[in-house]
């Protein structure tokens, strides 16, 4: 015999816990306040402060590595880009290139910032890495800095043999407001017949400006990015227009309503985190479309474990499982697909 039914849902859902060994290193951590638009000068200076130094780019002598500046979007200012290969690499190889896109809640970083993977990959699996300076919220919203990431994007391509690159074999990666850039720029650039990417890389991205899945609510106050600073990002990058229904699906690529002809994606992101659900929801939305896509949840994971506990066991089978999958991807030797054009960029997607 079963009990009454009932219709009631909790008004609060219970956090799911963290992984032991990375709750010991949020306590040892100590609190960390939300983002506030008052805290982002203190923000982009510390990140300013852990960038990767000219010794860590050299990794030993492994790496050469130099700094650009390049063309900008049409009327824009010029951009910077670091540039990074295998000293061993003969003159004449083509490589594939990890096309970077760093985090920072669309506020903070730099092209030094959270690159460390990235150029072990680029040390691994010989591929060049380019890492790309976008203008910053909230001094610059959407689309500045997409159409940054873009403006880099389309210089790789066109100077792909100076950099001993391939260019058909351009994977984009990023990690948190990096990976929703990544996910928009591969929207933007199928649309516009653009550069096409042989695959993206969206590690725990920061995707939809609504802000109100479930494991938004339930992790909010919890962990080190929660609902209140993804609402200081969200209105940054958007000018104050998060969550209103007019938001562009390139700023916010939850929103795109046609994930079709995109990239072979990779889709990782903690089970204790914001993103959770809205990644899980991208990646069953890919699939849909037709798309191919790999989806790991890493449990009791909270946002950017990996970079701040990278010696944890969960950690390290993130680390694996990705490298794993750019491995095979490369080793595929998949190529990007040719162009197609869906309709205007103003209008190939529409608002969900």
């Amino acid at each position: 015999m079963t009990g009454p039914k009932t219709d009631e849902t909790p008004s609060v859902l219970p956090p799911v816990p963290f992984d032991p060994e990375l709750e010991a290193h949020l306590a040892a951590m100590g609190e960390q306040p939300a983002l506030t638009r008052e805290s982002i000068p203190a923000v982009r200076a510390a990140v300013r402060a852990g960038a990767l130094t000219d010794e860590a780019l050299d990794h030993g002598g492994e790496l050469v590595w130099e700094e650009r500046t390049v063309t900008g979007p049409p009327g824009n200012p010029d951009l910077a880009l670091l540039i990074c290969r295998p000293a061993a690499a003969g003159a004449h190889e083509r490589l594939p290139v990890l096309y970077h896109v760093h985090g920072g809640g669309m506020v903070a970083g730099g092209r030094r910032h959270l690159l460390s993977d990235v150029l072990t990959w680029t040390r691994r699996l010989r591929t060049v890495t380019v890492s790309v300076e976008y203008r910053l919220a909230p001094e610059h919203p959407h689309p500045a800095p997409l159409e940054d990431c873009y403006a880099g994007l389309v210089w790789t391509r066109r100077h792909a043999a100076e950099l001993g690159a391939d260019p058909g074999r351009i994977i984009a990666v990023g990690a948190s407001a990096g990976g929703g850039l990544v996910a928009g720029l591969a929207l933007l650039a199928r649309d516009r017949g653009g550069p096409a990417l042989a695959g993206q890389i969206l590690l725990s991205p920061m995707l939809d400006d609504r802000n109100d899945t479930p494991s938004a609510r339930q992790m909010e106050g919890l962990g080190l990015w929660d609902r209140a600073s993804n609402a200081t990002g969200w209105d940054a990058y958007l000018g104050g227009t998060a969550g209103s229904p007019d938001v562009s699906p390139y700023a916010a690529p939850a929103r795109a309503q046609d994930l079709a002809g995109l990239p072979p994606a990779y889709l990782d992101v903690g089970s204790a985190e914001t993103f959770r659900d809205e990644t899980v929801a991208y990646a069953g939305r890919l699939w849909r479309c037709g798309g191919e896509c790999e989806l790991h949840v890493w449990p009791g994971g909270f946002h950017g474990f990996d970079e701040f506990a990278p010696e944890t066991g969960l950690s390290r089978r993130a680390k694996r499982a990705r490298l794993r999958w750019l491995s095979a991807l490369l080793a595929s030797g998949a190529q990007a697909p040719g162009r197609r054009v869906t309709a205007p960029a103003s209008s190939a997607t529409a608002p969900g």
